[in-house]
């Protein structure tokens, strides 16, 4: 009898049809090496120069790829073309500012030839700074009647020409209006409203009439706050009395930096 039992119960032990967990050790094994991989990631996320470096260059080794000792950011074929980086690695930011300055001056030539060809190439002035391609509108009364909002038929014929140059870039424009600092008439409450006004049908003109993307145009008041000349001389005053135009720089602040060097405009600091 007690032989019986024996057999009947290794017989129940060997037959047990539960599954066999066995892989579950090798995934939790897998799960644990991804949390880690992802964990490195996360630390070296801040941009630490030095750390991305050498975890590039360890995943580098560990695929077979020899240490170049290089960063990522000057490898050749990816984000800086190589004749943007100098002998020793470094990205070249006065190459990045000299091409930007370069297509700037291809944009301000393009406008300028287009108004030539009308004869109101005197009607704008043309500055390139750190924040792109400033085209001034020179004399208020050229483009508004007084103490108005409306566009004179000269107006229309200048943002026209420079409307149908804007259509083929990509860069945002700011259209700003500024004011002198006298109080502002009726039916103006003040110079905000005024010089507002005058930025906002510039910029509408552009976007309807000249087909100009409307999510790259924005108009800005700045009033009286930014006079480019002291006094209250006729001159002076009318000087103030301005719509800019700014065709804005793609590039990054530290290379717009350099710009002003480049055209020989002033550098703010």
């Amino acid at each position: 009898m007690t032989a019986v039992r024996r057999g009947r119960r290794a017989l129940d032990d060997d037959g047990h049809d539960e599954p066999d967990e066995r892989w579950a050790v090798s995934y939790a094994d897998m799960v644990t090496v991804l949390m880690c991989l992802f964990i490195v990631m996360f630390a070296v996320s801040t941009i630490d120069k030095g750390k991305f470096e050498q975890l590039a260059n360890s995943l580098a080794a560990g695929f077979g790829q020899e240490d170049t000792g290089k960063g990522a950011d000057t490898t050749e074929g990816l984000v800086i073309p190589p004749e943007m980086v100098d002998e020793n690695g470094v990205e070249d930011l006065t190459e990045r500012a000299a091409a930007e300055y370069e297509s700037l001056e291809e944009l301000r030539d393009q406008m300028y030839n287009a108004l030539a060809a009308q004869g109101l190439q005197d009607t704008v002035a043309f500055v390139i700074d750190e924040r792109g391609l400033k085209v001034g509108l020179v004399g208020a009364e050229t483009f508004f009647d007084n103490n108005s909002t409306d566009l004179t038929p000269k107006a229309d014929a200048v943002l026209n020409a420079i409307g149908d140059v804007l259509v083929g870039v990509d860069n945002e424009v700011s259209v700003e209006g500024h004011a002198d600092h006298r109080v502002a008439a009726t039916p103006f409450a003040t110079n905000w409203e005024l010089s507002g006004g005058r930025a906002t049908q510039v910029a509408r003109f552009l976007v309807e009439h000249e087909g100009v993307a409307g999510p790259r145009v924005r108009a800005t008041s700045f009033s009286d706050t930014r006079p480019v000349v002291q006094g209250d001389t006729i001159e002076a005053l009318a000087s103030n009395r301005r719509v800019d135009i700014v065709v804005e720089s793609t590039e990054e602040e530290r290379v717009r930096a350099l710009i002003p060097a480049l055209s020989g405009a002033p550098v703010k600091g």
